[in-house]
């Protein structure tokens, strides 16, 4: 059975996050997505790891060899744990790659049975980001594009009011 990682920091999921999960779960046998810590944007989190997993779980309950989980260390060693042969990353531009192929070869010097698999972006999602959604979000825009429609309210919610973690 081929386990694959999907990471992400997921704050919060996009409809692009979740094309590539749905597009990783009919090649792979299993994909964990996993809700990681960012240490560059930390501070900065709309949701709690807790808060993300919870609104991951809702957007791919309905795809069966999905499992998804929350992680606060170095992906490399989760990827063991959980003996995973890849991880699988999305690419929305080539300012992505730059950063994702530094990433993957660290994840590859600490494992070395760790492969990094790269998925384009589909057109449609190339701009697409968390960061744009909380930003539309905060301003009083439309998100409904660019979030799935079971988590949709949550974020509205969440960031346009300003409620509390």
């Amino acid at each position: 059975m081929k386990t694959v990682i999907c990471p992400g920091s997921f704050d919060p999921v996009t409809v692009g996050h979740l094309d590539i999960i749905r597009r990783s779960a009919a090649m792979f046998d299993k994909v964990i997505v996993v809700a990681m810590t960012n240490y560059h944007k930390k501070n900065t989190y709309a949701f709690s790891a807790a808060e993300r997993v919870a609104l991951l779980e809702r957007c791919t309950g309905s795809i069966p060899n999905v499992e998804v989980d929350a992680y606060d260390g170095l992906l490399a060693d989760y990827a063991r744990q959980k003996n995973a042969v890849a991880i699988v990353k999305g690419l929305r531009a080539v300012s992505d790659f730059e950063y994702e192929f530094q990433q993957a070869l660290t994840n590859q010097k600490l494992n070395s049975d760790l492969e990094t698999i790269f998925i384009a972006s589909t057109a449609e999602n190339m701009f697409l980001s968390s960061s744009v959604v909380k930003q539309v979000c905060e301003l009083g825009g439309d998100i409904s594009n660019f979030v799935p429609e079971e988590i949709r309210d949550d974020i509205i919610k969440r960031i346009s009011r300003g409620e509390e973690k």
